[in-house]
């Protein structure tokens, strides 16, 4: 039944992504695409009520286009092995009926999670050193090798880029943290006047169009827009870049590359989009299980929009 209704959705979407996925992007000019559709309510503040469903989601070009994203509060960008990256989505309150395709976690989860309280993380399989800190991370394990029941594979996909889930099959995870959710408001003052963004890692690359008729960052990726099969076109009305520290693990992947490390508890410099502005200044993250904050130059909050949320940890 899930594979049918995969089948279903992707059929239904299939003019669509043809079109975007023909519309080329230059740093000059941002792509179009006709209107892109509204965001999803699913990036809205979280409710009082919020319990946390964290999914790892597959980043190549072979796991592309992507399920279920539009309905993430936050969708974090992070890089992995090779110089690529992987996402990683924070859904709390609006569930999708299918997340994915679904990819492992990395030891960058274990420090960042806890933030969050004690998140649902939904992934597939993880390197066997990694499994401890999984156990030990205030979290709740909630694998395809945990929860077989609530993933299934799309045969209309390459493997292992076709797993999906079923996030209402998980059970939940706590709350978020009132404390720690980031401070939603108006833009300050200043800023710099920026209609595009772009982040480089060794292997891949992510890009951000403001686009004044929708008030969204529209997000590409390599180079190309990037759509999701059931909500079109992504995008956010707030990006943050965090520049991060990274460090090599002690794991390595089947080719040999180490696996980085995003450390995400200290501070650096960070950069704001919003409203069709950058604003420059600085993030802080004082321990594991509290929330980041982002402040300007004389200490100033930095809030973010009413909306989903991008934050690309960037070395």
């Amino acid at each position: 039944m899930r594979r049918e209704l995969l089948r279903a959705v992707f059929a239904a979407a299939l003019i669509v992504l043809a079109v975007l996925g023909g519309v080329a992007c230059s740093p000059s000019q941002p792509p179009r695409a006709g209107t892109p559709p509204a965001p999803p309510p699913g990036g809205a503040p979280a409710a009082p009520s919020a319990p946390v469903l964290a999914v790892k989601i597959d980043n190549v070009p072979e796991a592309r286009p992507p399920v279920g994203i539009g309905a993430a509060n936050l969708v974090y960008v992070e890089p992995v092995e090779g110089g690529y990256s992987r996402l990683l989505g924070i859904f709390a309150g609006q569930l999708p009926p299918l997340i994915g395709p679904v990819r492992s976690a990395r030891e960058t989860d274990a420090e960042l999670l806890p933030q969050f309280g004690h998140p649902t993380l939904a992934f597939s399989g993880a390197a066997p050193e990694l499994i401890p800190l999984i156990d030990s991370a205030p979290l709740t394990d909630a694998s395809d090798s945990n929860q077989p029941a609530a993933y299934s594979r799309d045969n209309a996909r390459p493997v292992p880029h076709n797993l999906f889930l079923d996030p209402a099959k998980l059970p939940p995870g706590a709350d978020w943290p009132a404390q720690n959710r980031p401070t939603v408001g108006p833009p300050p003052a200043g800023g710099t006047p920026t209609d595009h963004y772009e982040v480089h890692f060794p292997s891949a690359s992510v890009e951000f169009y403001w686009d004044p008729p929708t008030q969204r960052w529209l997000v590409s990726m390599d180079g190309a827009p990037y759509a999701a099969v059931d909500t079109g076109r992504l995008g956010a009305p707030t990006v943050v870049i965090q520049r991060v520290h990274e460090r090599e693990s002690a794991i390595h992947d089947v080719a040999g590359n180490p696996s980085p490390i995003a450390e995400t508890v200290g501070s650096g410099a960070v950069v704001v989009l919003r409203d069709g502005r950058a604003f420059d200044g600085t993030w802080s993250r004082t321990a594991p299980d509290a929330g980041t904050t982002y402040t300007g130059p004389s200490g100033e909050p930095l809030p973010v929009g009413t909306g989903q949320v991008w934050i690309v940890l960037s070395p």
